[in-house]
């Protein structure tokens, strides 16, 4: 009987260096996390990160493009988390306006139970998307938006049927989602500050407090409202 030939010896030594390198940039994600749970997204830098690692800076640079492109792929962790945490909360609500009300709520609690999300958030968004093109990989881009995506999805899929329902008057049930996401996260940095500033008398300003439950309140009736069509 003739042996037929097996696969080249190259493909398996190939496929053995792609796991090693997905494994090596795991463990570098990974250790990019720790740091923005333990020390914030401003003091993570790309020497920490390596010494986390146990390799040198060369090496991360090596795997990704730059901070940025390993920054949006930590962040696509996050709202992993977060997009699991918002379909149950979506889940477990019976009508449209619960579900608004509980996946607004529970997208605040994850924001300041984990602060580095958000500084990450809001740094993303800071930045023109022309400039993300250039500074973040196509790769990372793809699995961010996706990330996001899945985060969105259950909100704009509880305007839909409120819509449906009549409950709700929207004409684009996915920009409203979008637009409520990145109000969010200024009203968010608004709750972790805890203050408020109101004039006690023409340009005399006085600096108050307010509560997290007091800002998550608003976003909630925020949500309801915009999606009511009343404003």
């Amino acid at each position: 009987m003739r042996l037929m030939p097996g696969p080249p010896a190259t493909d398996g030594r190939r496929t053995a260096a792609a796991a090693r390198r997905r494994a090596r940039e795991a463990e570098i994600v990974a250790a990019t996390r720790q740091l923005f749970d333990e020390t914030g997204v401003r003091e993570a830098n790309i020497d920490d990160i390596a010494r986390a690692v146990g390799v040198n800076r060369a090496i991360v640079y090596r795997h990704f493009t730059g901070k940025e492109d390993l920054f949006a792929l930590t962040m696509v962790g996050y709202l992993t988390e977060l997009a699991e945490r918002l379909d149950t909360a979506s889940g477990e609500a019976p009508t449209p306006e619960s579900r608004v009300t509980a996946i607004v709520t529970t997208f605040a609690d994850y924001a300041l139970a984990h602060p580095a999300f958000l500084d990450c958030a809001q740094a993303l968004m800071r930045r023109p998307g022309s400039e993300l093109l250039d500074e973040v990989s196509e790769r990372a881009l793809l699995k961010l938006g996706g990330g996001m995506a899945s985060c969105l999805r259950s909100l704009s899929g509880a305007i839909e049927d409120g819509v449906a329902a009549g409950d709700f008057k929207v004409k684009d049930a996915t920009l409203l989602a979008n637009t409520l996401y990145a109000s969010g996260l200024g009203a968010l940095m608004l709750a972790r500050s805890g203050l408020v500033i109101r004039e006690s008398a023409p340009g005399v300003p006085v600096v108050g407090e307010i509560s997290a439950e007091q800002v998550k309140r608003h976003m909630v009736a925020t949500a309801l409202a915009a999606a009511r069509g009343q404003i």
